[in-house]
């Protein structure tokens, strides 16, 4: 199975040195938790920075600090305060996390801060390569690592690699005012796997991915050159039951007791978040501020308890929210308060397991509404703990990722403070019947999808990617093989070659006309049909054929099988009429209207709208649209409809490139057959062919085709060997 290799910015266990002694403690979050099933499936091994600076321990205690996690499977990468500052606090924070939650305006980029951020992820590289071995899994984590996966690619080809986001992919609108963002996208397609917590990100990440690199996908599968990299949503869960029965430890029963006594009948708004300003703090304080003004009746009647968890305290930024919203909590409790009620309490710190379980199961409404959030565990950390009681509410932002999965929430647009502040009201006033109903809907999807699940799950997709790799690794053409064609090429005494001709002897060109033969081209082409029959089968018009090949003893099929040349005369193979062309070719010209940089190529059985020129995202959607209203159109005009490359072609459904090569194989009997081709109008070719001939796909893809090549310049290499070995 080859062991696994979990990569994180951080270790499950955290360093630290208090009084000039080292001290280790485990972290309790949820990657930690989640990851911890997967463990027992697999030999692991956990590699991240270990939290203590690199200068702070000397060479010794380096030594002991690896003896100590090597125990716990972990390998510690060492990291020095300047990395630290450019690489995490520099572009991690203060580029990635801005830009990727839509605060691009906070976005701060310097050089120096990515020239960092690549070598602290070539630092983790290569610790890696000490340890990992042909047929291992690496499994890498978040932002701090984007350019990790391509590294470990360009080291070693026989690692199954994924990789997780666990915050938002922003649209390709704003993903691409990030100065790096090619390198950041071909550092994460290094991976075989990508993965976010919905399917927004994923289609994000694709979209950015086909506009600025320009790779093709299909149902979540980027096809690049080489290989496959599957895009997928895995939706984070957490430990349902630690929160679930935490109110099975007599210390956390007996505080939750006392603080229901000293609450008494006053309802409870619950806020936890880290102190960051995607959270949406100061617009949930403004909200609670509206409804007290709105709804005076609940003055006395209701607390909100804020907690907020500090983080980042020395940037800018972080400065200016604790302020803003240490004013807000002033405020409100200046100008509502009491002297035996304050409307907010202000807890300015982070909070363990057991006080933040007593919270959630004291609350009768939970707050989390993030500007823009990956996940938020927050949401799902209060409804498992409000498994005993079923009742609560919780008021979730449209703009987390939990949102997806827990539509039956309270949902609210968190930058409308009027919404939120209506939404707060019907909380407080829904019924426990009510309650119980959504809630036990919730429950019940999160007591499926738990953490464990969740890394189980993206596990499972690894190990397919894996057996894919294997599929398509058995089609690659090796030596043996290509010493075995040439071989039997060389002892044959009669050979047939079929040879599709865009993307398998040419390159695509931006407009068919200019994908004309070169002279390397024509010369292999004349030297093989001196020695075999060789059949250009091509979906070209016959005249352009002509034109291209009517100097060198090729044999033509021109329009996927409409026509072909034999004995220096073009004949059908049986009869057709054109007639429907008026019907479909006004349809071609409106989308040829709507959709810029397309075109139509009108051959004399065949009609063909490119859209190789076009923009990706309207092309994509136009071409489903123009596909469905011809398949609509020609159901009784005994016309197909197929999809090629860049390209949707009607024409007769009795015509195919497998009754052209039928026609060819019928004559006589060959000692050697061969096909190459590269899209789907190919397959019928690979179909009809024998089933001891050699047939070779052009690209990635699923194909009927023995064997795969990546390009043309390939397929030139193996012909020109071909005409070399008859000599």
């Amino acid at each position: 199975m080859g062991k696994l290799i979990i990569v994180s910015n951080r270790l499950p266990i955290s360093v630290s040195k208090k009084r000039g002694r080292l001290t280790f403690v485990p972290s309790v979050g949820g990657l930690a938790t989640g990851l911890g099933s997967i463990y027992k499936r697999f030999e692991s091994v956990w590699v991240g920075w270990p939290g203590i600076n690199k200068e702070d321990i000397s060479l010794e205690e380096r030594e002991i600090v690896e003896e100590h996690l090597s125990k716990e499977n972990c390998v510690p990468v060492f990291l020095s305060s300047p990395e630290v500052g450019a690489y995490y606090y520099g572009f991690c924070n203060k580029t990635i996390w801005p830009l990727f939650h839509y605060f691009y305006l906070y976005m701060d980029y310097t050089n120096d801060y990515f020239e960092e951020y690549k070598r602290v992820n070539r630092k983790f590289c290569e610790k890696i390569l000490n340890i990992a071995q042909e047929g291992d899994f690496i499994w890498v984590h978040d932002y701090h690592l984007m350019l990790l996966p391509k590294m470990l690619r360009d080291a070693m080809e026989n690692v199954t690699i994924g990789f997780f986001l666990h915050i938002p992919f922003p649209s390709y609108e704003v993903y691409r005012l990030l100065p790096p963002r090619t390198e950041i996208l071909e550092g994460l397609l290094g991976a075989d796997l990508v993965g976010f917590h919905t399917y927004d990100y994923a289609l994000h990440f694709i979209s950015s991915v086909m506009y600025l690199l320009g790779y093709e996908h299909s149902f979540g599968e980027i096809t690049l050159k080489d290989r496959f990299v599957k895009v997928d949503a895995f939706p984070m869960g957490i430990d349902y039951d630690r929160f679930a029965k935490a109110l099975d430890d007599p210390r956390i029963s007996k505080d939750y007791a006392r603080l229901k006594r000293r609450l008494g009948n006053v309802k409870v708004i619950l806020s936890v978040d880290r102190l960051d300003y995607t959270k949406g703090i100061p617009q949930r304080l403004e909200a609670f501020d509206l409804f007290l003004e709105r709804y005076p009746e609940y003055a006395e009647k209701v607390t909100m308890i804020l907690v907020g968890v500090p983080t980042r305290t020395g940037v800018e930024h972080y400065m200016m929210l604790k302020k803003q919203v240490d004013e807000l909590v002033g405020k409100i409790n200046g100008k509502y308060g009491t002297v035996g009620w304050n409307p907010i309490y202000y807890l300015y710190r982070s909070l363990p397991f057991h006080n933040l379980s007593v919270l959630y199961s004291v609350a009768d409404v939970a707050l989390v509404t993030p500007l823009r959030d990956g996940m938020n565990l927050i949401a799902k950390e209060y409804l498992a703990s409000k498994d005993r009681f079923k009742t609560g509410v919780l008021v979730l932002s449209e703009f987390a990722g939990a949102s997806k999965e827990l539509g039956e929430a309270l949902l609210v647009n968190p930058n409308d403070v009027e919404e939120l502040c209506e939404k707060l009201k019907e909380a407080l006033d829904m019924t426990e019947s009510e309650q119980i109903e959504r809630n036990s809907i919730m429950q019940w999807r999160l007591k499926r999808y738990t953490v464990s699940r969740w890394a189980n799950d993206f596990m499972d997709s690894m190990l397919d990617m894996r057996e894919l790799k294997k599929d398509f690794a058995g089609k690659k053409i090796d030596v043996s093989v290509y010493d075995n064609m040439i071989s039997q090429f060389k002892k044959a005494d009669s050979r047939i070659l079929f040879l599709d001709y865009d993307g398998t002897l040419v390159p695509f060109a931006s407009r068919p006309e200019r994908a004309v033969p070169d002279n390397e081209l024509k010369g292999i082409l004349e030297a093989l049909s001196n020695i075999s029959d060789v059949v250009i089968i091509s979906g070209r018009d016959r005249h352009t054929l002509d034109k291209w090949f009517s100097n060198i003893n090729v044999h033509l099929v021109a329009e996927h099988g409409v026509w072909t040349k034999e004995n220096g005369k073009w004949v059908m193979i049986e009869p057709l009429s054109n007639q429907w062309k008026e019907q479909v070719k006004p349809i071609l010209e409106l989308f040829v209207d709507r959709t810029p940089g397309t075109f139509i190529e009108e051959k004399e059985f065949s009609l063909a709208w490119h859209y190789r020129m076009a923009d990706p995202d309207l092309a994509a959607k136009r071409s489903r649209e123009l596909k469905n209203t011809l398949l609509q159109l020609v159901a009784n005009l005994n016309l197909g409809v197929t999809e090629g490359n860049k390209v949707i072609e009607v024409k007769d459904v009795r015509i195919n490139k497998g009754r052209a090569v039928s026609h060819w194989l019928s004559k006589r009997e060959w000692d050697f057959v061969f096909a190459v081709g590269d899209d789907v109008t190919d397959e019928d070719m690979f179909a009809a062919l024998p089933d001891d001939a050699f047939s070779i796909k052009v690209g990635l893809g699923h194909t009927k085709a023995r064997f795969i090549v990546e390009s043309h310049l390939q397929v030139r290499k193996l012909l020109k060997s071909f005409a070399e070995s008859v000599r």
